[in-house]
């Protein structure tokens, strides 16, 4: 394989994302992500891994550096975007499991710190890895958080001269959203977190940081009494007056965060799984509102490159239905592919994440 394809698909790990975990009025449990970037690497489809399948969670085929004891065996089935161009190890960048297991990895630039040595009794992993390995190896959120704790190491070794700069969350059928963030200090883990996950810095910065926005609410503000005089309210929406609209992280997070406090949750999955994804698109990159800076790499490798990163794709999953949601960002046709009907392929199954704009002319 060229080794521009594979470096392209690691590049895509270091996308700029916005991720949410929910629950709707009939107790289903979704989460979802906006995934951000320039492009859409080759080969990243809606990938279904099997369960009794071998990989290596550190070094690659490509590289000839695999290391034995870092094979594992898929546990559990599971269905997400991600990629088959390593041929020893799928990548998924997001996704969830036959029990319920959701989650993924987003961008975390400048924060992201790994291991140099493996722990003793642990599994060496790549940050680029950890994906395909939750969610193939552990059935909840607790067990995530044990095999960070005593499983896994995630190691700062290169893949193809890159370590992906990347944080995660996961949730499970009983609404927790975990956040893990390798940072400095070692492997921060926040139980029970507000469920809200965007880009640097931090999740307790971003915690942090809502205090700035204490006075947002849905309500409006009807008069304001000021100097003997009275104003009449004369438009709707300033109860969210100050709340910020820019793409940075920052501002996602905060617009993210009262989205999902104040967001009608939906009667049901169908309810829920549209009302989520009407929330990622107030948080999602129109194009040509955030132009590139910095030279992110291109080859023939990859589709539609271009100067601007955009919201490529929002997926969304339930943790009871095992189903998993997609639109793209020219198709807006909101597509679903089903774990339990997947299960009993043996071998990968692989969808196209459909770019192409998909309109529905009534008079033809």
């Amino acid at each position: 394989m060229n080794s521009n394809v594979t470096e392209q698909l690691l590049s895509a790990m270091n996308a700029g994302c916005s991720s949410m975990g929910w629950t709707t009025k009939d107790e289903k449990h979704l989460w979802g992500r906006n995934f951000d970037f320039n492009r859409l690497t080759q080969g990243s489809k809606v990938t279904y891994i099997p369960k009794g399948k071998n990989f290596y969670g550190c070094g690659t085929s490509i590289e000839n550096n695999v290391v034995e004891t870092s094979k594992f065996e898929s546990r559990y089935g599971a269905v997400g975007t991600g990629s088959l161009l390593i041929p020893c190890t799928p990548v998924l960048y997001e996704g969830i499991n036959e029990k319920g297991l959701m989650g993924g990895q987003l961008y975390y630039r400048n924060f992201a710190h790994f291991s140099s040595e493996t722990v003793t009794g642990t599994i060496p992993l790549q940050a680029g890895f950890v994906v395909t390995y939750l969610l193939t190896q552990c059935a909840s959120v607790a067990e995530v958080v044990d095999a960070f704790q005593t499983k896994i190491t995630v190691v700062d070794l290169p893949m193809l001269g890159t370590v992906p700069t990347v944080h995660w969350a996961f949730s499970d059928r009983t609404g927790e959203v975990v956040i893990i963030e390798p940072d400095e200090t070692g492997m921060s883990i926040y139980r029970n977190s507000m469920g809200v996950m965007t880009n640097s810095p931090s999740y307790s910065w971003h915690r942090l940081n809502l205090l700035n926005y204490f006075d947002i609410r849905s309500l409006d503000y009807d008069v304001l009494d000021i100097n003997g005089d009275k104003l009449e309210q004369c438009f709707s929406g300033n109860g969210a007056h100050g709340l910020p609209g820019d793409c940075s992280s920052p501002s996602r997070f905060v617009r993210l965060s009262f989205l999902k406090k104040y967001g009608i949750k939906g009667e049901n999955e169908e309810d829920g799984i549209i009302n989520l994804l009407h929330l990622f698109h107030n948080v999602a990159f129109p194009l040509g509102l955030v132009e590139i800076t910095q030279d992110k790499g291109t080859s023939d490798y990859n589709e539609d490159v271009i100067p601007y990163d955009y919201t490529v794709y929002t997926s969304a999953m339930c943790s009871e239905s095992l189903r998993f949601y997609w639109t793209t960002y020219k198709n807006q046709r909101v597509q679903c592919v089903d774990l339990n009907d997947l299960m009993n392929n043996s071998d990968y199954v692989q969808f196209e994440l459909g770019s192409a704009p998909d309109f529905k002319y009534l008079t033809k």
